[in-house]
């Protein structure tokens, strides 16, 4: 049987709190991931994004992480130094976040960003060297004219450029293994697949491993392998994605209840209410 590319077991992350004391916001989460397009799903601080950046190392300071197992390809990530994670991410590890506009440099054109990257992992190769490389990225995930691109400041470009230089920039070093936080909530339908697409195809090609952090449901039933839902910091239900529908736990359920369908009834969505919030929560 294959290892797992990424195994999680028994996940913790706590904060501080002015009270004293912790506040546990992952509360034992376990999953493990091959090379394959793992979806998570869940309301806002249901601990989705905050598991993703444990993997990556790029909490907080004074945020507490623990773990029966964190481990990356077979590396121990607990117990891994400050530098040897550093090497990981960016190398091995990737990440895509949700906003291209507050990830990218405003005064530094895409382009040399780009190049930026490429050269932290190989401080051998030359401006030129990695601006080719850089150009031929951008023509991979069908940017036209990506030399003009090249020369851009990222406020010069659409959210679904922006989303693509953050996609340049993270697969540029060929990852084993991408975590994209909400790169689709931003864009237009149209945009958005074209997005969709382009990971899909670096997945397939480069047999990456894929984690799609997301609150759409549907999107990722369609894009994904598998999904993984999540309430209050717990894994609550993990699913074929072709099995959503089929799902069985009341929290995922009452997540579906709530999508609006264009030719239904205008009745009132359903709600979670405050006595099966408390009870799943538990």
């Amino acid at each position: 049987m294959t290892a797992p590319l990424a195994e999680i077991k028994n996940l913790r992350i706590s904060f501080p709190i002015e009270e004293g004391g912790w506040h546990q916001a992952v509360r034992g989460v376990s999953f493990a991931l091959g090379r394959e397009k793992l979806g998570i799903v869940g309301e806002s601080g249901s601990g989705k994004s905050l598991s993703g950046r444990a993997l990556l190392g790029v909490l907080p300071d004074y945020a507490r992480v623990e773990a029966d197992i964190l481990s990356f390809d077979g590396i121990d990530l607990l117990k891994a130094s400050r530098g040897e994670r550093r090497k990981l991410r960016g190398s091995r590890l990737g990440m895509v976040l949700q906003d291209p506009k507050f990830s990218l440099n405003p005064v530094m054109p895409v382009g040399k960003q780009i190049v930026e990257a490429i050269r932290i992992g190989n401080r051998r190769l030359g401006k030129t060297e990695a601006k080719k490389i850089a150009l031929d990225m951008l023509e991979s995930l069908h940017i036209r004219n990506p030399e003009a691109v090249f020369d851009r400041y990222p406020h010069e470009l659409s959210g679904g450029m922006g989303q693509r230089i953050m996609i340049a920039m993270m697969v540029v070093r060929e990852p084993d293994l991408l975590i994209a936080d909400e790169p689709t909530s931003a864009l237009d339908v149209t945009v958005q697949m074209q997005v969709l697409n382009i990971l899909d195809e670096l997945v397939t090609r480069r047999q990456m491993g894929l984690i799609f952090i997301s609150h759409d449901l549907q999107l990722v039933s369609r894009f994904c392998d598998r999904i993984i839902v999540m309430y209050a910091g717990q894994i609550v239900e993990t699913l074929a994605a072709s099995d959503l529908h089929k799902a069985e736990h009341p929290y995922t359920r009452g997540l579906l209840a709530c999508l609006p369908t264009i030719d239904g009834p205008l009745d009132p969505l359903p709600t979670l209410q405050r006595d099966d919030a408390w009870r799943l929560a538990l």
